[in-house]
């Protein structure tokens, strides 16, 4: 068995998702393996990742909509505000999606769905710099 381990930055520009399908498709190519486990992991707690609709743009709005009814600010027992009203929610909306997601990879390639995609998705206001850390096992 063989292992390789990657990373890279994506500068988000606040709230939303980010397809990162390629960025780590490109260190699956990197690696040089055919088959086997990619595992994507992003190191931070007010971000998370999914594997979501990446065909219709109108599929991560109603996402995102969706999770700011779930999660909203300016909930008034959050006690954990010291970097703002956003700093609760994006907490809570990364531990109801994932941290990590792992995808199969044969003859080289990510094997996702037609209509798949890998997306950080940026829980906070603000822009920041999320860094997403990609292992190949095969």
């Amino acid at each position: 068995m063989s292992a390789f381990t990657s990373s890279f930055t994506i500068a988000t520009r606040g709230k939303g998702t980010y397809e990162i399908t390629e960025p780590v498709a490109q260190i699956l190519r990197q690696s040089g393996l055919q088959t086997g486990l990619v595992t994507v992991f992003v190191q931070h707690t007010s971000a998370s990742l999914v594997i979501y609709e990446n065909a219709d743009p109108s599929a991560r709005i109603d996402l995102h909509a969706f999770f700011e009814k779930l999660v909203p600010e300016d909930t008034s027992y959050f006690v954990h505000t010291d970097e703002g009203p956003d700093d609760m929610p994006s907490h809570l909306r990364m531990v109801l999606t994932r941290t990590s997601e792992a995808i199969p990879v044969a003859q080289g390639r990510l094997q996702l769905g037609t209509w798949q995609g890998i997306f950080l998705f940026e829980h906070r206001r603000a822009p920041h710099h999320r860094t997403v850390v990609v292992s190949v096992l095969g």
